[in-house]
């Protein structure tokens, strides 16, 4: 197949600019509850407002992740969830909505796969690329190969903790935008920001980063508008998790509207 010209994501995100915002990005562990409930939460949430999806694969040793997603990732898990629901799922939603759509996994799954063969069936989904919270770029010379053959966005995190010469070399490895890490922990839904995500954006954009976005922590409308201020892009997971279990697809695309301010 032919590789795309030019980045989903980075696309998307420049567009939400265009508007004068920041992209809004939400996240969804893929097969929760199941997989259509799954696919109708996704389509739900772009439809309340968001601008690129993440779509979270489970992992039985999930160390970047809070409870509440930890607790519904085991949930698939424990029903038997396969590798392949994800690219059925990522097809569905692009499919039905033509959102740029981002697989976010641990670098094992990848590699346990091969990163040739998870790049090519992603793309042929639809799929935009996929963030890998785990793997830094030095040791990523097979999933740069293979995205690069099949134009797929590679997001690679920076943090508060990283060098000057760290962030350059993120910033110059991704392709469609630099994760910022607003806070060193877990994911899941704090009352406030980290002042230091600020820092990390001004230390990516100093290092080269066109685009950063940034997540971990964000809950709420004003989250969003204060991350807007000064991010490309905001990211939130958790609490459109909590949101789908506790009331399905309608529950989500409600919360979506809300931060998106579309409510």
């Amino acid at each position: 197949m032919t590789a795309p010209t030019q980045s989903k994501s980075a696309a998307a995100i420049d567009a939400a600019a265009a508007t004068g915002r920041a992209a809004f990005i939400g996240y969804l562990p893929a097969g929760y509850p199941d997989k259509e409930t799954c696919i109708q939460a996704a389509i739900a949430l772009i439809e309340g407002g968001a601008d690129i999806l993440e779509v979270g694969i489970p992992y039985s040793d999930p160390v970047m992740d809070g409870p509440v997603i930890q607790q519904a990732t085991t949930e698939v898990l424990a029903r038997g969830f396969r590798i392949s629901e994800v690219f059925d799922i990522v097809r569905a939603v692009t499919e039905a909505t033509g959102a740029a759509v981002l697989v976010m996994t641990y670098y094992n799954i990848i590699d346990r796969m091969g990163a040739e063969e998870f790049a090519r069936r992603l793309a042929e989904a639809g799929g935009a690329g996929a963030i890998t919270p785990d793997l830094i770029p030095d040791e990523a010379a097979d999933w740069i190969a293979a995205t690069d053959k099949y134009g797929l966005d590679r997001v690679f995190l920076s943090a508060p903790t990283s060098s000057p010469e760290r962030a350059e070399l993120v910033a110059r490895s991704s392709r469609g935008f630099v994760y910022g890490v607003s806070i060193m922990g877990v994911t899941g839904a704090r009352e406030s920001v980290s002042a230091v995500a600020e820092e990390v954006v001004a230390a990516s954009k100093s290092a080269g980063a066109p685009r950063v976005c940034v997540g971990l922590g964000v809950s709420s409308r004003s989250h969003v508008e204060e991350i807007g201020s000064y991010a490309d892009g905001v990211i939130v997971g958790t609490a459109l998790v909590a949101a789908l279990r506790d009331g399905g697809a309608e529950a989500v695309g409600q919360l979506a509207r809300e931060l998106s301010g579309n409510s």
